[in-house]
């Protein structure tokens, strides 16, 4: 973009009239070498087709696309005329902005000027200035620019008193880049101050980096202590800048709008903080100007906004500033308007609809200028012509019976046809004439997709694929989507693209929570949206086939996962994730064979073509030979056998061949399975994951709840053990009545026990519940995400006080190693720590610097890495040396390649899944432990995760 200088300006000048005035700028950039002589004609040119005067006295000449060839060099020259020069059009203008440029910085330059014209007295200003700098400085420096936009709205937030709204309002802000921490804690010490409405306010100037307003509002609207609660408003406060926020909350609320903001999209939230209120007529159009809404055609839209006779206002439905007056040039210009973006103009009162039709009208008429339909495909091509283009070469299939190496996800061998997943291409018009037609369609396309969900469900009752299906039923019925889509096809919307807008926007509200459960919600609700679309557009959703199939897809995420229907789903393909994604977690849970990270040569398979999927080598084997077949269905019969020889001696002890014993536990997520969890042989619940009682309550579970929902294992278990980890909860998942301020890396934040011991109370009413409900029980306690011993001793000191209280007769206190820091100071922790689990999914992340969902690194992201299993080698020796045993509760113990390497390398204890415990045990009465220490030794000297894995297989 172009810059101003001290040497740029000139102070000073006098001018007889405006021809002369230009004259002397073309002679400065003469002078400066910026171009030739003839650029003179080009200013007078420009002129000549419409007066480049902006307002408060500039002007900002510049010449005509045909004199750029007169430019050497792009270049600005400002002029100061203290005494004034009368313009062509009238206006008194006393500085000069005149630019050469070589292509369209000029807009750069036009749209920089604009945010300051209206600044009280900088006419005056630029008039009086006597040096270059005072110049520059009221040019250049610009307003502080405040923030209130789709980004700033949390709605429908699980909440139930104003308290929670107002955090998470701050937490939005902090998310978005406007505050830091400390305005999140500030906003924690306040009572919301009430609007009147249902709306109440907070604000704070601590921690401000932009000014901005944040809204938060309910689920649905309700009545606490304080009183109606339609939503809180946030206000992150910065010198006078965010005035402007609190002048158009204030005109929403002069005008009654404020209890019309229950249950609106975001959109109409905005449009009523713009200035729009729910009576105004209003109406969209894109704009197709080449260069957007510049000087020329903004003037003729100016003139055709004072024909009418209601005052008309605009907006940039992509920004998120008011709606200026449509008469004012300076306001316009100030919009910054580009092409493909849409102006939305309103207006009340007695000839509103036909001031905004007027305005829509001449845009489309494009405003003096030649236009051309938006092409956004060429678009997005203008927008990226500095990027480089690279030739990608078309994608190869696999080649028959060439085993393909992937990353093993989910133990087992499958062999069934390819079903690749391919989600269909929707075209449709974005736009419709016909309202009331467009309604009628979206109509019979909301009751098509019932009537497929009800068969569907009908199909699959009692599953849980039944309770995903009848959710999605239940979105269709939901009627602030279809109003939606309504509102959008009354704007001129086709069915289709009123829809569409309608499920994205609620599907991104769903995501801005930050919640993970409600992010696949949002999944959800592109799935409903999907469907619908395929009925209007005449597209067939893919349908997976009846026979047994193998799944190909680029990846899937758990909800993907959780649909399968396991009695078909032999195995699962993905081109992307990893060992360690959540969904080949689910996977292995299912017990279906999974390989992840295979490349997108997957996605080039033809469906129907065999596929050999083997979950445990990470192999995948297309189109494979007769004699690869025969042996690989030998495999398969082979295992099959041994499952079932496991599962006769599911209840015995897992003892190695010269009678080592390592303890086989269960991970659960729900007490509910500790039952089925021992029928399938479990020693103990090596890993519950407490964080299910708090999810599954609107508010934080009292003793009582917590005393029943822990109970039920321990009656389950008949006297085994029970490790319970204490609540994981914070950034990456978060509890919707525990607000955690937004990080920009919640899996290096506050979770943990570095979040309950933020709120000692929750922390300690846990250990007292798992206590109790223990009694004489054995109960092994641990707490997560432990850096150090400092963290360790803080739960420990909340721990000795209850226990000192309740007395439990069987109880040890333990930590999860799943920080390297952890591992690498294990020898401190074991001499207070009563025990060790590692968890393998996180410390190998932290280990790797792999987020384990990352799309592109997921698939390297594999625990059996040797600087994972030297982690825990030290875990192991340090506890040992102190007498303390150690188990892992992470995916490596289900991994049957692991499972010896754990056992050498000293393991007490593995805890996997309910499916695998059979499998497990199996696996270690395969092994002496000699064997064993032999392979965890081989696998403790290989450089990568995939050189240990063909060492073990080699072995």
């Amino acid at each position: 973009m172009l810059t101003l200088t001290r040497e740029d300006v000139r102070l000073g000048c006098r001018a007889a009239d405006w021809r002369a005035a230009l004259a002397q700028a073309a002679e400065e950039l003469v002078r400066a070498g910026r171009v030739s002589a003839e650029y003179g004609e080009g200013l007078l040119a420009r002129e000549a087709q419409s007066s480049t005067y902006l307002g408060n006295g500039i002007a900002i000449p510049h010449g005509t696309p045909e004199s750029r060839c007169y430019v050497r060099s792009t270049g600005v020259r400002v002029l100061q005329f203290p005494e004034g020069v009368k313009w062509h059009d009238g206006s008194q203008v006393n500085l000069l902005v005149t630019i050469a440029a070589q292509s369209d910085e000029h807009l750069d330059i036009l749209r920089q000027l604009t945010r300051v014209l209206d600044r009280e007295g900088v006419a005056e200003t630029l008039a009086r200035a006597t040096n270059p700098e005072d110049v520059l400085a009221t040019l250049t420096h610009l307003p502080v620019s405040a923030k209130l936009d789709a980004e700033t709205l949390c709605l429908g937030v699980p909440a139930r008193d104003h308290l929670e709204l107002a955090m998470a309002a701050a937490s939005r802000l902090r998310h978005a880049g406007c505050v830091e921490s400390s305005f999140v804690a500030a906003i924690a010490g306040q009572q919301p101050l009430p609007l009147g409405q249902g709306l109440w306010l907070v604000f704070a100037a601590t921690g401000v980096k932009t000014p901005a307003l944040a809204l938060a509002t309910p689920e649905k609207r309700f009545q606490d202590a304080a009183g109606d609660v339609v939503g809180v408003f946030c206000l992150a406060a910065h010198g006078d800048a965010h005035r402007v926020l609190l002048e158009r909350l204030d005109g929403m609320l002069a005008r009654g709008d404020g209890n019309t903001l229950d249950g609106l999209p975001a959109e109409q939230i905005l449009s009523r903080l713009a200035g729009e209120s729910a009576r105004a007529e209003t109406a969209r159009v894109r704009l197709l100007n080449p260069h957007g809404l510049h000087a020329r055609p903004a003037r003729e839209l100016v003139l055709v906004a004072r024909q009418q006779t209601a005052q008309v206002y605009v907006r940039l439905l992509e920004g998120s500033g008011e709606a200026v007056s449509a008469s004012s040039l300076t306001r316009i210009l100030g919009l910054g308007a580009r092409r493909g973006q849409t102006l939305v103009f309103s207006a009340e009162g007695e000839g509103a609809a036909q001031a905004v039709a007027a305005m829509v009208e001449a845009v489309r008429g494009g405003l003096g200028e030649p236009v051309t339909p938006l092409d956004e495909r060429r678009e997005r091509e203008r927008e990226e012509v500095t990027a480089r283009v690279v030739e990608t070469a078309p994608v190869v299939p696999p080649v028959a019976d060439e085993p393909m190496t992937a990353v093993p996800a989910a133990p087992g061998v499958a062999i069934a046809p390819a079903y690749v997943l391919r989600l269909p291409e929707f075209r449709y018009a974005e736009r419709a004439e016909d309202a009331a037609r467009e309604r009628e369609r979206l109509g019979r396309a909301l009751v098509g997709a019932q009537q497929q969900l009800e068969a569907l469900v009908q199909r699959t009752v009692g599953g849980e694929v039944s309770k995903i299906l009848s959710i999605h039923a239940e979105m269709l019925q939901d009627p602030d989507l279809r109003d939606a889509a309504h509102e959008s096809i009354g704007e001129g919307a086709s069915a289709e693209a009123g829809w569409w807008r309608a499920i994205d926007t609620a599907a991104r509200a769903q995501e801005s929570l930050a919640d993970r459960l409600l992010a696949e919600r949002a999944a959800d609700l592109r799935d409903v949206g999907r469907r619908v679309l395929g009925l209007l557009c005449g597209v067939e959703m893919p349908t997976p086939p009846e026979q047994p199939y193998v799944l190909v897809a680029d990846d899937v995420g758990p909800s993907d996962v959780a649909r399968l229907d396991t009695a078909k789903v032999r195995g699962l393909v993905t081109a992307r994730g990893g060992a360690t994604s959540h969904s080949a977690i689910l996977a292995r849970a299912l017990g279906i064979a999974a390989v992840a990270g295979a490349g997108e040569r997957v996605l080039a398979l033809t469906s129907g073509v065999e596929l050999i999927v083997d979950g445990e080598l990470g192999r995948v084997v297309a189109a494979p030979s007769p004699v690869r077949r025969q042996r690989t269905e030998k495999r398969i019969e082979e295992q099959e056998a041994r499952q079932r020889a496991a599962h006769g001696r599911r209840h015995e002890e897992a003892r190695t061949l010269d009678g080592h014993r390592v303890e086989v536990a269960a991970n659960l997520g729900n007490t509910a399975h500790a039952a089925d969890a021992v029928e399938r042989g479990a020693e103990a619940i090596g890993l519950l994951r407490t964080e299910f009682v708090f999810m599954g309550h609107p508010q934080l579970p009292d003793l009582e709840t917590q005393i029943a929902e822990y109970r039920e294992a321990f009656d389950a278990l008949g006297g085994r053990p029970l490790v319970a980890r204490t609540l994981d909860v914070g950034g990456d998942k978060p509890l919707p009545y525990w607000p955690v301020g937004q990080e920009d890396n919640p899996f290096l934040g506050l979770r943990g026990i570095r979040l309950t011991l933020t709120r000692p109370e929750v922390l300690e009413t846990q250990l007292r519940a798992l206590l109790m409900a223990a009694g004489t029980r054995p109960l092994r306690i641990m707490f997560p995400m432990v850096k150090d011993i400092e963290e360790f001793r803080a739960g420990k000191a909340i721990f000795d006080r209850v226990q000192a209280e309740v007395k439990a007769a069987d109880v040890q206190l333990g930590v999860m190693i799943e920080v390297p820091s952890c591992a690498l100071l294990a020898p401190t922790l074991a001499k207070e720590a009563d025990f060790f689990s590692i968890g393998t999914n996180d410390l190998t992340q932290y280990t790797l610097a792999i987020d384990r969902g990352h799309p592109q690194l997921s698939a390297q992201s594999d625990a059996i890495h040797p600087a994972v299993l030297r982690l825990i080698q030290l875990t192991v020796e340090a506890a040992h040396a102190e007498g303390r045993w150690v188990g892992v509760c992470g995916e490596l113990g289900s991994d049957p390649q692991a499972v010896p390497v754990l056992v050498g390398l000293g393991v007490d204890e593995l805890s996997v899944s309910s499916r695998r415990v059979p499998l497990v045990k199996a696996r270690i009465r395969e092994l002496s432990l000699a064997q064993a220490r032999e392979m965890a030794a081989l696998a403790l000297r290989q450089p990568t995760s995939a050189a240990v894995r063909e060492a073990l297989e080699a072995f």
